[in-house]
């Protein structure tokens, strides 16, 4: 059981300027509600970390990070922007009465949602905070840090760098420095994860750039859901998936290094059939992969930023993947799924003090056939799948998944 002892807000340490921030366009088609995400620590007895500590720290942070003190407002167009007010966020302090033994392996479900903060997204949205963080002690000693941030202001790759200049404030050093769906979770081994790879490359036959990790493993995936989703060998049945892609690097020139915004964008592979997908070797679900991630050339985006540009109201373009705080997020269809990477992600950074976090991951997965690729933090080449299927699939997976690698 969690129990919130208080709320507070945390303003920024010292003055920070005030005013509209304009919001880029890239920004405008995001989700307007807060994704999750959870870090969970083990007791380190020789550094109390208290809450007067985190809350300090955090302030020193939103003094660098101040958009994520204000508050969003609607423009013209059904357009965001940031009211850069320095109202502060809002930091929840919570006891559970648990130990972190009895979390399991933290996948998303139940109790472990319940350590991330909820937004009430019946209030007008001038008055959500743009970051709302829970701190929540275990009997045991241990520590959980929920974070819910907005997805308008930012991407996976700025929460991390957010979180870990916190983490280094914690610390004391200096920023400057460089049917309901059922959720479980999966672990490749880093022999696994490159055999995969190599299996991948091998049948490729043509020399041409590597299959990458994550293309191999979610080429995997994607056979594997198929194979337990079928029905009645239906192998006719239309497939795709939704991929996330970074596009710092592939803007002419590059993004800033610092750049603090939404610079992914989704992409579609063409549609499948399963019967191609499993009757071809890994090699094609992971060919059809690597065409929707090439599509996203600087021509295609710097478009794509241009037609969003071009429209005078944005509702309808704007997505709806994260859905926290509703009771069933969208479906999208057995045949569908949708993988994010967080593999390259310094996630295991965010040390606050008492070392670096035992687990990293979303706070929620809200959706049937969604599915994030993480590192492990064993640092050795393994890596963590958090997925969510229906409940009948899923012990099929399961075992198709590791039958198909070993």
């Amino acid at each position: 059981m969690i129990t919130i002892k208080s709320i507070s807000i945390v303003v920024p340490s010292e003055p920070t300027p005030n005013g509209p921030l304009q919001l880029s366009e890239s920004d405008q088609i995001m989700p307007w509600t807060h994704p999750t995400f959870i870090y969970i620590y083990r007791s380190n007895n020789n550094i109390p970390l208290s809450f007067e500590t985190m809350n300090n720290s955090l302030s020193r942070a939103l003094a660098h990070f101040y958009p994520l003190a204000g508050r969003l407002k609607w423009i013209e167009g059904g357009r965001l922007q940031v009211d850069c007010n320095a109202i502060g966020v809002q930091v929840l302090e919570a006891h559970s009465d648990l130990k972190l033994d009895e979390l399991g392996d933290f996948a998303p479900t139940g109790t472990v949602e319940d350590l991330v903060p909820k937004i009430d997204y019946t209030t007008p949205i001038e008055e959500w905070p743009l970051l709302r963080v829970q701190l929540t002690r275990f009997v045991c000693g241990g520590l959980s840090v929920g974070v819910a941030i907005s997805h308008t202001l930012v991407d996976g790759l700025s929460t991390t760098n957010f979180i870990n200049s916190w983490a280094k404030l914690a610390r004391g050093d200096n920023l400057d420095d460089h049917e309901i769906p059922f959720l479980d979770r999966t672990v490749l081994r880093s022999k696994q994860v490159e055999g995969l790879k190599k299996r991948a490359n091998q049948e490729m036959g043509v020399t041409i750039r590597p299959y990458t990790r994550y293309e191999a493993i979610s080429g995997h995936i994607w056979r594997c859901a198929c194979k337990v989703r079928a029905i009645d060998n239906s192998h006719d049945q239309q497939t795709r998936v939704r991929l996330v892609v970074d596009a710092r690097k592939r803007l002419k020139p590059p993004l800033p290094q610092r750049y603090f915004g939404n610079a992914i964008f989704g992409t579609v592979t063409s549609t499948c059939l399963y019967g191609d997908l499993l009757s071809n070797p890994l090699s094609y679900s992971v060919g059809k992969l690597r065409e929707a991630i090439e599509r996203m050339t600087d021509e295609y985006i710097r478009s794509a930023i241009d037609f969003i540009t071009s429209q005078k109201h944005v509702g309808g373009l704007r997505s709806s993947f994260h859905i926290q705080g509703y009771t069933q997020g969208p479906f999208l269809g057995n045949p569908n799924l949708s993988l994010t990477s967080w593999i390259n992600l310094p996630i295991y950074d965010a040390d606050f003090g008492w070392g670096k976090p035992v687990y990293v991951g979303p706070g929620s997965l809200n959706m049937d056939g969604k599915a994030f690729l993480m590192s492990s933090v064993a640092v050795d080449g393994s890596l963590i799948i958090a997925l969510r299927l229906q409940a009948q699939y899923m012990d099929s997976f399961k075992k198709i998944f590791y039958e198909d690698i070993d």
